[in-house]
């Protein structure tokens, strides 16, 4: 696959499955603006693509600012000249049953996790329908497919990504724009090691292949729905997760 003179905007791309997937554009030759609220781990996977040979620019930013969302975007094609690929994968979890979660929980969650995504979709929107063509691709979760315990907030704002992937692909569709999601299961990440044990367990014993699923699983099949391989294929959500959702 190769992605030589294309920029991908990756949000929280600063750890785990977004950093995965910038760096797995990267060796395949896309340049790449990292979009993350941590500065020094935005600042290091910047450091890394850039030691891979490819252009990379740091926003350090909050996706749920609108405006600053739009500003990214403006920024982007000032310094690289288009943008052709959109991967949304910024998240947070904050659990609790439902009849203890706080408005506080809910509403931070779901702004985050879904406006944060119709935010960069928005802004990178009218870019692709007259350059005609881009990709976009969206991180939710088989949670939004099935729902979760103590997920309420988290699994409404996954089964929502979904719904504006399908939404997204129908009206961009006609611009030459693939919009497809891909559904993780069980990723070894930081929010992964934060979860209760319990919990994990649960979710190791649903696993068919028996092990637990790395970023880079997921990045190389967000490389794959991000070429010209998959030009065919739109408003999909594709399961990553080890057959979690059997």
């Amino acid at each position: 696959m190769n992605f030589e003179g294309k920029t991908a905007i990756v949000t929280g791309s600063g750890s785990g499955i977004g950093s995965s997937i910038a760096i797995k554009l990267a060796k395949n030759g896309a340049d790449i603006l990292i979009v993350d609220k941590r500065e020094k781990e935005a600042n290091e996977i910047s450091d890394i693509i850039k030691k891979i040979g490819r252009k990379t620019l740091v926003s350090v930013s909050d996706v749920s600012d609108y405006n600053n969302c739009q500003e990214v975007v403006e920024n982007c094609i000032k310094t690289f000249g288009h943008v052709d690929i959109l991967v949304n994968n910024a998240g947070i979890n904050k659990d609790g049953v439902i009849w203890k979660m706080t408005e506080e929980q809910w509403d931070s969650v779901i702004t985050i996790n879904l406006k944060g995504y119709f935010n960069y979709i928005r802004a990178v929107s009218p870019y692709f329908k007259e350059q005609n063509s881009g990709k976009i691709l969206n991180i939710t979760s088989i949670n939004g497919l099935r729902g979760k315990f103590g997920q309420a907030n988290y699994s409404a704002s996954k089964a929502g990504i979904i719904g504006l992937t399908k939404t997204v692909a129908k009206e961009l569709g006609k611009y030459n724009v693939n919009v497809n999601a891909i559904a993780p299961g069980l990723i070894e990440t930081e929010m992964m090691k934060n979860a209760d044990e319990i919990v994990k367990k649960q979710a190791m014993s649903d696993i068919v292949l028996n092990r637990i699923g790395q970023p880079e699983d997921i990045a190389n099949a967000a490389v794959f729905l991000c070429s010209e391989l998959a030009r065919h294929i739109t408003g999909e959500i594709l399961k990553v997760d080890g057959g979690q959702y059997i």
